[in-house]
């Protein structure tokens, strides 16, 4: 049976249930669009400072707003204090969010000191009360993305589900590794069905996938739906992939020509939204995942990331274009 369906989070319902996972720096308003273009169900935005929207931080209330381009949109937002929480939810759902995503499962120290992410696994009773402060405070459906375990010794998954309902969440978003992992190793499969088994709301599973052979494994475990994150970076068509080869069609091939006009149209899309400067800075960050699988890629690649002017960037990739095609 095909497992690509409708996914329904709450009161609202998606196309499909392949999700872009929310990536700080990447995950932003244009590669949202793309991602969508490229088959995604929800796109997830980059995480954003409850407590950077509570002092009127510019940059973090930016990073709320949505292009009506990019709907079905899930807005996330993390900290640690309730009232914040709350007041971030509300800001989310004022800018159009369809959903409003708790982080309790980000890694990075910097984070992690200021008392939200991965630690707020340490303390459950603190966590419930942050999602029943989100739930609250908006009409949409609030969700809570978190990991299977901190460490290897013990795992949480199921646990955190049954809190995230409890709490009045619609889903939860799984990793399937332990923080400690950070982005590497297999995913714990068991300890997604686990979860999966333990509560009634969607569980989505995340962490890893790369093509349909392990989303697979994601829907067998019980998963209602499947978040994909570094998967998309560099080929925003992997949901549509993934849709062909659960419906028996052989999923397009992406040239390496193909891939580097996708991703000069994302320059121009990053550059028209923040300027050039900044736009072109935020597009070297993937410049790896894009120019690669070609002779002579990491000579362009280098060439690339010391260009600052749009005009140069589109000369450089006009004449790569020229020699691939």
């Amino acid at each position: 049976m095909n497992p690509i369906r409708p996914l329904t989070i709450g009161s609202f319902t998606a196309a499909n249930n392949l999700l872009l996972a929310p990536m700080a720096g990447i995950t932003d308003s244009p590669f949202r669009v793309l991602c969508l273009k490229g088959g995604a169900g929800i796109v997830c935005a980059e995480m954003v400072s409850a407590h950077a929207l509570h002092y009127g931080n510019e940059k973090s209330g930016r990073m709320l707003q949505v292009n009506p381009k990019e709907h079905p949109v899930s807005m996330q937002i993390f900290g640690s204090d309730e009232a914040t929480i709350a007041e971030a939810a509300r800001n989310a759902e004022a800018q159009g969010a369809d959903i409003v995503d708790l982080n309790a499962g980000c890694p990075v120290k910097k984070i992690n000191k200021a008392g939200a992410g991965c630690v707020l696994m340490k303390d459950e009773a603190k966590l419930g009360r942050l999602v029943e402060a989100a739930v609250k405070s908006v009409k949409i459906p609030v969700t809570l993305k978190t990991r299977v375990a901190l460490t290897h010794k013990e795992l949480l998954g199921a646990r955190l589900a049954k809190l995230a309902e409890n709490a009045g969440a619609s889903a939860v978003v799984l990793h399937a590794r332990a923080a400690v992992d950070v982005h590497s190793g297999p995913p714990n499969i068991p300890a997604l069905a686990e979860a999966c088994a333990a509560v009634k709301i969607p569980v989505i599973g995340n962490g890893g996938v790369m093509d349909a052979a392990l989303a697979e494994k994601f829907f067998e475990a019980g998963c209602a739906g499947v978040m994909i994150g570094r998967g998309a970076v560099g080929n925003p068509f992997i949901f549509q992939d993934i849709i062909d080869a659960f419906a028996g069609k052989t999923p397009s091939t992406h040239s390496p020509a193909f891939r580097l006009g996708i991703y000069l149209d994302l320059i121009r899309e990053n550059v028209a939204y923040y300027g050039e400067r900044i736009g072109v800075n935020r597009s070297r960050k993937t410049a790896g995942y894009w120019i690669k699988d070609f002779p002579n890629a990491a000579d362009v690649r280098g060439t690339f990331v010391r260009l600052d002017a749009l005009a140069d960037i589109e000369s450089l990739f006009a004449q790569t274009l020229a020699r691939l095609q």
